[in-house]
């Protein structure tokens, strides 16, 4: 399968500037889940610009 990484762009907010992952939402997905967090395109844009990609963030930022 090939990865789609210049599409992808379009959706992914990721502030981070040394994030080697972006638009590589396979290896995003992987990465963030396997330390319990979410990545950031599951978050609004307020709440990805702080960096805490938890679940407990993710649910307080959408008011779960």
């Amino acid at each position: 399968m090939e990865c789609k990484q210049e599409q992808n762009m379009k959706f992914c907010n990721c502030s981070y500037t040394g994030c080697s992952r972006k638009g590589v939402c396979c290896e995003c997905l992987r990465y963030h889940l396997k330390s319990k967090q979410l990545p950031a395109c599951c978050f609004p844009d307020e709440s990805e610009r702080t960096y805490d990609r938890s679940f407990k963030a993710f649910a307080k930022a959408w008011n779960f």
